[in-house]
């Protein structure tokens, strides 16, 4: 079965206002997100991609949008399914107001559980993510052969859902897996069992080391404060 390689969209000017996009329109890369999307050919040269699949949402497509002027050869699809969680009532505002939300230790405790107000809930989101994947695993391998390996670029929430299926984690679980914007994760699908090789891959160490994050509190490289994950993803390090 092929294998998958997941990319984080670059940097957004949602991330650096500290916002939770979702599906808002027009939320594009920031200037260090458009130079992170510049570095991506380079970081996957050599790898023989037989298609690319992205998120509808502008960010993810202009992240793609280098590597496919690299290579006008590959494959191109879109796929609502791997779009971002619709966060509903919640889309658009900032972070720091919804940290206060009695449904924010839901979604950071028992996230199986959790649905947001006039959205879906995460366990819809991983459900459609993990379909969208079975699905391009079987077209990929019958169109190009068990060995391919593929790329979809996506969303924080989703590669992470996507991450915890493949481990057989428990959604309850998956606001322990972090993913820094344009990062790399990697899945080799077989037919007993998927292999994480590649989780959260940016090609650098910077984002090992605490900063500052919208609001005025510090993370690490998980992208979250000391206790919790940062909904939709986080910004990275700076």
């Amino acid at each position: 079965m092929p294998t998958l390689i997941l990319v984080r969209h670059g940097r957004s000017t949602a991330n650096t206002e500290g916002l939770l996009a979702g599906w808002t329109p027009g939320v594009a890369l920031d200037e260090r997100g458009a130079a992170q999307a510049a570095g991506l050919p380079g970081r996957l040269a050599g790898l023989p991609l037989a298609a690319a699949v992205a998120s509808p949402l502008q960010r993810c497509q202009e992240t793609l949008a280098p590597l496919l002027a690299a290579r006008p050869e590959l494959p191109f699809h879109s796929d609502e399914r791997i779009g971002e969680c619709d966060y509903g009532d919640w889309s658009n505002r900032k972070l720091a107001e919804l940290s206060d939300e009695p449904l924010m230790t839901v979604v950071q405790q028992h996230a199986s559980a959790a649905a947001f107000p006039g959205g879906e809930s995460l366990r819809a989101m991983q459900a459609r993510a993990v379909e969208a994947v079975r699905g391009w695993n079987e077209r990929i391998e019958a169109e190009h052969g068990a060995d391919a390996v593929y790329l979809m670029c996506s969303h924080g929430d989703i590669i992470k859902a996507i991450v915890a299926d493949a481990l057989g984690m428990h959604l309850d679980l998956f606001q322990r897996i972090a993913v820094e914007p344009c990062s790399v994760t990697a899945i080799r699908y077989t037919p007993l069992r998927p292999y994480l090789i590649r989780l959260g891959d940016t090609g650098e160490l910077g984002g090992l080391a605490p900063h500052e994050v919208p609001g005025g509190s510090s993370e690490g490289s998980s992208g979250g404060s000391c206790d919790d994950a940062v909904v939709g993803g986080g910004a990275g390090a700076p």
